[in-house]
C-alpha cells in the first residue's frame, strides 16, 4: 500500500469514534515489523529532540527524549508477544506495549551501571514492581507537556521547570537506546527466540537465564547474531562469571 493511501485509510479511521488496536496473536515476521519500525521511529524522535535542543526548546526536546525511550522499549514487549500462551497472556502483554511505564522502565540502566552493576541479578531494580522509577520518568514527561498544579496549589510551566542540562542528559539518554537494531530482532534470531524461551517463559530466573544464553549460542553458532554483544559476553552478564 502507497504511502498516500495509508494517510487517507487513516483519515477514514478517524471518522470513528474508536480506532481498533491490533491485539491478537504475532509472526515472528510481524514482530520483527514492528520491532524495526519502533526503532526506526525512536531514532526518528531522537533526531527532532536534538533539533529543539539546538533551538533552545529544552521542555520539548525532553519529552520527545523520553519518547524515544518508550519506542525503544517496545522491542522486549514486542518478544513477549512473541511468547504469549493463551488469550490472557496475550491482552497482558499488548496492555503492557500500550502502557507508557512498561516501555520506560529500562532508562535508569546507565545509572546502575554507573553505580557498578554489571552481572543481570544487579539490574534488578530495572524490573522491580515496588520502584517507581517508570512513573517518574513519566511525570517528566508531562511536565514537559503541560501545565499543572503541585504542592499547595504552586502552578508549573515546562519552560520553567526542564533546563538546558537535563534536555542534554535525556537526549544522550535516548540516542543510547535507540542507537539500531541490536539481538533478537530479525526473523531468524526470533524463531530462535520462540524455541528456547516459550517453554521457560514467566518460570524460574535460572530456566529463564539459561534459555536466554542458549538463545545467544544458537544465534552466533548459525551466524546470524545481531548487536555487538557476543554469546559469551551473554552469559557472562546472566551469570556472573566468566
Amino acid at each position: 500500500m502507497s504511502p498516500g493511501l495509508c494517510l487517507v485509510g487513516l483519515m477514514n479511521m478517524a471518522d470513528r469514534k474508536v480506532i481498533k488496536q491490533y491485539s491478537g496473536t504475532l509472526g515472528v515476521s510481524q514482530a520483527a515489523e514492528g520491532i524495526a519500525k519502533a526503532l526506526r521511529n525512536a531514532q526518528s524522535l531522537v533526531e527532532d529532540a536534538e533539533l529543539l535542543f539546538q533551538n533552545g526548546r529544552w521542555a520539548r526536546a525532553t519529552a520527545l527524549a523520553i519518547l524515544a525511550i518508550e519506542e525503544a522499549g517496545k522491542p522486549a514487549v514486542i518478544r513477549s508477544v512473541l511468547l504469549a500462551r493463551d488469550d490472557s497472556e496475550r491482552r497482558e502483554e499488548w496492555r503492557a506495549y500500550r502502557t507508557h511505564a512498561k516501555k520506560n522502565d529500562m532508562w535508569i540502566l546507565p545509572d546502575l551501571f554507573q553505580k557498578g552493576a554489571r552481572a543481570l541479578d544487579d539490574f534488578q531494580s530495572v524490573v522491580d514492581p515496588e520502584s517507581d522509577h517508570p512513573q517518574v520518568l513519566d511525570a517528566v514527561k508531562q511536565a514537559a507537556f503541560y501545565t499543572d498544579a503541585y504542592g499547595t496549589c504552586h502552578w508549573s510551566l515546562p519552560d520553567e521547570v526542564i533546563k538546558e542540562g537535563f534536555a542534554k542528559s535525556m537526549i544522550l539518554l535516548a540516542r543510547g537506546f535507540a542507537k539500531g537494531e541490536g539481538a533478537l530482532s530479525s526473523v531468524e534470531e526470533l524463531d530462535i527466540w520462540v524455541k528456547h524461551m516459550r517453554p521457560v517463559w514467566k518460570g524460574e530466573m535460572w530456566e529463564m537465564k539459561q534459555a536466554l544464553a542458549a538463545c545467544y549460542r544458537e544465534a552466533e553458532e548459525r551466524g546470524i547474531l545481531r548487536g555487538r554483544t557476543t554469546a559469551s559476553e551473554m552469559a557472562k552478564f546472566l551469570f556472573g562469571v566468566e
